[in-house]
C-alpha cells in the first residue's frame, strides 16, 4: 500500500510540475498480448531459454530484430532479466546501446529495475553510462536518482555517467533525488553519492530553485545539511 501511495503521489507531482502525462512514465516489458504473438525467437529469448537461443544464434538469428514496440532481443533480454542470454546476443553482435520506443536501452532497464547484477554486465559488455534516454531526454542516473536507487547511482557514477546532464523537464539526478525521494535513507545515500562526484548543488531547476531550497521546502532535514554543507 505504501509503494503504491508513493507512486501516485510522484505521478500526481510529476503531471503537476511538468504538465506530462503518467502514461509516458513507465517503461513497458513486453505485454501479454505481445508475448502471445511472439515468433520463436523472441519467445526463446522472453523464456530464458538459452539452449534455443544458441542454435538460433548458430543459425543466423538476425540479433538486432526489433518487436512492434521497437525492442530488439536485448532490450527483452534485459526486461527479463535473462543475463546470460543477454551476454550471447551482444557476443552475436547485438548493439547493447540500441534504444526502444520508449527510448530506453539496456542500461535504464537495469537501472529501474534495481539490478544490480545486469547493470554491472550491461557495462562490460559495452553498455554506455551516459546514453541519453526516456522521453524525457534523461539518462540511467537520473532515472536511478529519481527511484532512491541509491547502489545503483554508484556503479553508474562510477562508470562515468554524466552527474550534471540536465533532462528536458529542467532537472539533473540531484533535483529529481529531491523532488521526486522522500528523504528517506535511500535519498540521502543518492545524494551523497552525487555530491561525492561533484554534483552541482547550483543547477537549479527552471523556475530557480536549487535542490537545497527543495529539501528545506520538503523537510528533508539530513539532505539539507547535505546540500548546505560547502565543504564537499
Amino acid at each position: 500500500m505504501q509503494l503504491l501511495k508513493r507512486a501516485c503521489l510522484t505521478g500526481s507531482l510529476l503531471m503537476a510540475l511538468t504538465g506530462l502525462p503518467l502514461s509516458a512514465v513507465p517503461q513497458t516489458p513486453p505485454s501479454a498480448f505481445e508475448y502471445a504473438n511472439y515468433d520463436l525467437t523472441f519467445k526463446a529469448v522472453y523464456d530464458g531459454d538459452i539452449e534455443y537461443v544458441k542454435k538460433l544464434i548458430e543459425r543466423g538469428f538476425p540479433v538486432d530484430k526489433r518487436d512492434g514496440s521497437e525492442r530488439t532481443a536485448t532490450h527483452i533480454a534485459a526486461y527479463q532479466s535473462h543475463d546470460e542470454i543477454l551476454k550471447l546476443l551482444i557476443e552475436a553482435g547485438a548493439d547493447i546501446n540500441t534504444l526502444e520506443y520508449m527510448h530506453y536501452d539496456v542500461i535504464t532497464i537495469a537501472a529501474v529495475a534495481n539490478d544490480l547484477a545486469l547493470l554491472k554486465l550491461a557495462l562490460q559488455l559495452g553498455g554506455n553510462p551516459g546514453n541519453v534516454t526516456s522521453l524525457y531526454d534523461g539518462t540511467a542516473l537520473i532515472a536511478a536518482a529519481h527511484l532512491g536507487h541509491a547502489e545503483v547511482v554508484s556503479v553508474l557514477l562510477e562508470a562515468g555517467a554524466p552527474v550534471d546532464h540536465v533532462n528536458n523537464l529542467g532537472w539533473t539526478a540531484l533535483l529529481e533525488a529531491v523532488i521526486l525521494g522522500d528523504g528517506s535513507e535511500n535519498y540521502i545515500k543518492t545524494v551523497s553519492h552525487l555530491l561525492a562526484h561533484k554534483a552541482n548543488r547550483k543547477l537549479a531547476d527552471r523556475k530557480g530553485i536549487t535542490p537545497l531550497q527543495h529539501a528545506k521546502a520538503f523537510g528533508y532535514s539530513q539532505i539539507v545539511e547535505l546540500l548546505a554543507d560547502r565543504s564537499s
